[in-house]
C-alpha cells in the first residue's frame, strides 16, 4: 500500500490519504442524514399487549367476565397478520383496521364466553386499541427527535386510531402516513412509498423505525433508511426483539438511544 502523504489542509493540520478517504466517506453519511422518521407504531412505541388487557379488564369485569386479561390481548393480535392478509394479497378490498379488529373481536367472542355481551359495549371494547400508552423511553425521545426531523407513524393502523393514541400520549405527529394513505398493508411497497411522496421526499430520506426486522427489511428494499429499536417484552416477557435480525443503519436499545445515535 502506497503511504504517502497527500497534502491536504483540513483546519491547520496535513492529513495522510486514508485518514482524508474517512472523513469524505464522514461527510457523504452526513449528506444522507434522512430528512423524515416513520415509525411503526404497535408495539415499536406502544406498548399494546398491556393496554388492551387493561381496558379489556377495565369494561369487562364490572359485568361479570373472569378470564386471563392478557391472553385474550394475545388472542386478540394473533389475528392481526390474517385478517390484513386478506388485503395484501387482493381477496379483499382495502379495510380499514378499526373494522378488522371488530372482526377480530367477533371470532374470539367463543372463546372467552363473550356471547351474551351486547354490540355497543363491544363496540366501545373495540376501542382498547385507541387507548393504548407508549413505552416508557418515548415521550423524551420523540421529543429530541421531533426537533430535528419530520415524523409520521407508518403504520398498519387507521388515521383515526393514530390520532386518539397520539392525544392520549401528547405524541405530536407531522402527519398520519400508513395504511389509510397507501390503502394497503405493510410489508407491501406501496405503503412506505405513499409515506415518502407524502413529504415530498425521495424514499433515501425517509428512515424506517420499527422494532420488528420483516418491517425495516421491506423498507430497505424500497430504499428507506432503517432503524431498529428493541422491544424484548412487546409479547410478554422475552418475546420481543432484542436487536435485528436484519441488517439495518442503526440498532438502539430504546427511542432515547436512537435520539443519542441520531444526534438529536
Amino acid at each position: 500500500m502506497n503511504t504517502e502523504l497527500t497534502r491536504r489542509a483540513f483546519g491547520g493540520l496535513i492529513l495522510a490519504a486514508p485518514i482524508a478517504a474517512a472523513t469524505s466517506k464522514m461527510a457523504n453519511a452526513q449528506q444522507v442524514m434522512p430528512k423524515a422518521l416513520f415509525y411503526d407504531v404497535f408495539g415499536t412505541c406502544t406498548d399494546w399487549r398491556t393496554g388492551v388487557a387493561r381496558e379489556a379488564e377495565r369494561l369487562l369485569a364490572p359485568r361479570g367476565i373472569k378470564i386471563d386479561w392478557l391472553k385474550f390481548a394475545d388472542a386478540w393480535r394473533a389475528l392481526y397478520q390474517p385478517s390484513m392478509d386478506e388485503v395484501r394479497t387482493g381477496r379483499r378490498a382495502f379495510t380499514k383496521l378499526d373494522v378488522l379488529h371488530r372482526e377480530m373481536l367477533e371470532k374470539i367472542r367463543p372463546q372467552f364466553g363473550l356471547q351474551k355481551i351486547p354490540d355497543d359495549a363491544l363496540a366501545e371494547l373495540n376501542l382498547a386499541w385507541h387507548r393504548i400508552d407508549v413505552w416508557p423511553d418515548v415521550k423524551e425521545g420523540f421529543a429530541r427527535l421531533n426537533k430535528k426531523f419530520l415524523m409520521a407513524p407508518c403504520s398498519n393502523g387507521n388515521i383515526a386510531l393514530m390520532a386518539d393514541i397520539a392525544r392520549r400520549n401528547q405524541i405530536r405527529w407531522d402527519a398520519i402516513l400508513g395504511s389509510d394513505i397507501a390503502h394497503d398493508y405493510k410489508p407491501k411497497p406501496g405503503v412506505y412509498l405513499a409515506a415518502a411522496d407524502a413529504f415530498n421526499l425521495k424514499p433515501n430520506e425517509c428512515m424506517m423505525v420499527a422494532a420488528h426486522s420483516a418491517d425495516l427489511a421491506a423498507a430497505a428494499q424500497q430504499g428507506l433508511h432503517t432503524a431498529h429499536v428493541a422491544r424484548p417484552n412487546e409479547n410478554g416477557p422475552g418475546t420481543g426483539e432484542s436487536g435485528p435480525s436484519t441488517k439495518v443503519d442503526y440498532a438502539a436499545k430504546s427511542m432515547i438511544d436512537l435520539a443519542d445515535k441520531l444526534g438529536a
